[in-house]
């Protein structure tokens, strides 16, 4: 039996999840590679964030998205794993926002950071 627990996200795009990742100062590697679980256990992931414990994390692509793939029972990270997965979710959301606007010829005029971690862009395109 597995004691890998696979989490649901709405991650879509690897090149944003690895920059969300590197923004938050995640030291990941590129798949596919063996996440290392409970006994010797492994599950195959995308993106691999090795632990000091010996128990990595992983995500790994199903049908739709990326899931988290971990043993919960030994994660070692500075965060919740809620607390990971929405950091994780904000950074990705932000590079993705990036990348679509600038696809489509906005430019970021302005990036304010409030207090309750939330970000406001404010973006512009000149038309011809």
């Amino acid at each position: 039996m597995s004691h890998f627990s696979q989490i649901k996200t709405q991650v879509r795009d690897l090149t944003s999840l690895q920059s969300a990742l590197t923004d938050l100062g995640v030291q990941w590697k590129s798949g596919p590679q063996p996440v290392r679980g409970y006994r010797g256990q492994t599950h195959t992931a995308d993106i691999v964030i090795e632990q000091e414990n010996g128990y990595d994390i992983g995500f790994s692509r199903n049908d739709q998205a990326y899931e988290l793939v971990a043993d919960l029972q030994y994660w070692q990270q500075p965060w919740s794993v809620q607390g990971f997965l929405n950091r994780v979710t904000q950074r990705y959301a932000y590079h993705t926002v990036m990348q679509e606007t600038t696809r489509q010829g906005f430019q970021l005029t302005e990036q304010q950071q409030s207090q309750d971690g939330s970000i406001r862009l404010v973006l512009q395109r000149w038309s011809a």
